[in-house]
């Protein structure tokens, strides 16, 4: 008898790990030469992590080798408390906070932690796939908002108010924004905090790319709601180049006497998983003692994210009949494919013809089909191969001879 799978997995996916990088693995096997462009992965494109924090997490690894507080190690949450405190978020103390084996984990926390069967959560579309599918599989429906590319992918606020309805409970705020590298304007912010403020709805702010900038400001969405209750997610597998230590974390605000009990469900939904990875998490102190050093290193003038950012645009924005808004933050950028190219099977000849993996915009809730994300922290000498393999495929016809072929 063939062994039983949840229905509830038939509505979820996760196309950035999907059929294509299978395939490119395949290929790459074969001996094929693949310009990997899909994940925003730092380490795997040779940004190192800081030495220090490298050496932090060392030092202490014999001492880490048992059970940690549910919540994660002491300290590191004291650095997580103080790094919000200093940026203006008061009323907040290391209790209200929860570390995790990257943001990933902590959002499944906290959406078990709220969901009820049918409640509704607003999403960006485009946006990063794991929240609709964390969200599908805590029981609760997503429901996407559509971010508008004229307006430089900042949120439709009219189509946000139009798709909130009686179910709704929470709304996600994604701001550097993955995957085009928007940055929300401080004063759209202002009206998605009135928006949920009139409708009584949870903030969940993914603020995973808040120390990636170039010439933008980033707004801390907590200090604009310190009325409602508001979830902020942040961690070091962006800034700190170490994805694979999966360090993360969730800062809880708001009322103490609304969020009282929500806090008492998410401390028992992190206490199930019994703690998050222990030696990691010594990264955090030195992690954030040195957070303005770090982004001005990786972003500022001359920094290595910056110039290879820079880089990657100058080199797509020579392919003829591509658009693409200019991204702000983050390591993405977001192309509009010629008229009549559909993003899935063009990815896909891409990578049988010419050896680029790119994501689907599709396969990031994007409903026009006609996007590709590609991140920018590949060395500019890969990046320019990879736009010449991508202007060569966009020269020759869909469908061709040679693609057919590799799909059998």
């Amino acid at each position: 008898m063939a062994l039983k799978t949840a229905a509830r997995i038939s509505t979820i996916s996760y196309d950035i790990r999907g059929p294509l990088a299978a395939l490119a693995d395949e290929l790459e096997g074969q001996g094929r030469d693949i310009i990997r462009l899909h994940l925003g992965d730092p380490a795997e494109h040779g940004v190192a992590a800081p030495a220090a924090v490298l050496d932090a997490v060392r030092r202490d690894l014999d001492a880490s080798c048992g059970y940690a507080h549910s919540q994660g190690i002491p300290q590191a949450r004291d650095a997580v408390t103080a790094y919000y405190q200093d940026r203006g978020i008061d009323a907040i103390d290391p209790d209200d906070v929860t570390l995790g084996n990257g943001v990933s984990e902590l959002v499944q926390v906290a959406l078990h932690s709220l969901l009820d069967p049918g409640d509704q959560v607003l999403l960006p579309a485009p946006g990063y796939p794991l929240w609709a599918a964390a969200v599908t599989l805590a029981g609760g429906t997503p429901v996407h908002y559509r971010c508008d590319e004229e307006a430089d992918w900042s949120p439709d606020l009219a189509d946000l108010r139009a798709r909130t309805g009686p179910r709704t409970v929470a709304l996600v705020v994604n701001s550097p924004h993955n995957p085009t590298g928007a940055v929300w304007p401080a004063p759209v912010l202002h009206a998605m905090v009135e928006h949920a403020r009139a409708h009584e709805l949870t903030l969940l702010s993914d603020e995973i790319y808040a120390h990636i900038l170039y010439d933008a400001s980033h707004t801390i969405l907590a200090g604009l709601a310190p009325d409602l209750a508001c979830l902020t997610f942040g961690g070091l597998s962006k800034t700190h180049r170490m994805p694979g230590f999966r360090v993360g974390w969730m800062l809880l605000t708001g009322p103490r006497r609304h969020t009282a009990e929500y806090a008492r469900a998410l401390h028992l939904i992190a206490s199930l998983r019994l703690c998050p990875n222990v030696p990691a998490q010594h990264a955090i102190v030195p992690a954030l003692r040195d957070i303005e050093r770090t982004e001005r290193e990786l972003t500022g003038p001359g920094g290595v994210l910056r110039e290879r950012h820079r880089s990657a645009w100058r080199a797509l924005r020579g392919l003829p009949d591509v658009g693409c808004v200019r991204p702000r933050g983050a390591f993405y950028l977001f192309p509009r494919l010629p008229p009549g190219r559909r993003d899935e099977p063009f990815a896909h000849e891409l990578l049988c013809t010419q050896g680029v993996l790119v994501a689907p915009g599709s396969g990031l809730h994007h409903p026009k089909g006609d996007h590709i994300r590609l991140t920018s922290l590949a060395e500019p000498a890969r990046f320019a191969e990879a736009v010449t393999r991508i202007g060569r495929q966009l020269d020759s016809p869909s469908g061709s001879p040679t693609t057919r072929s590799s799909r059998r």
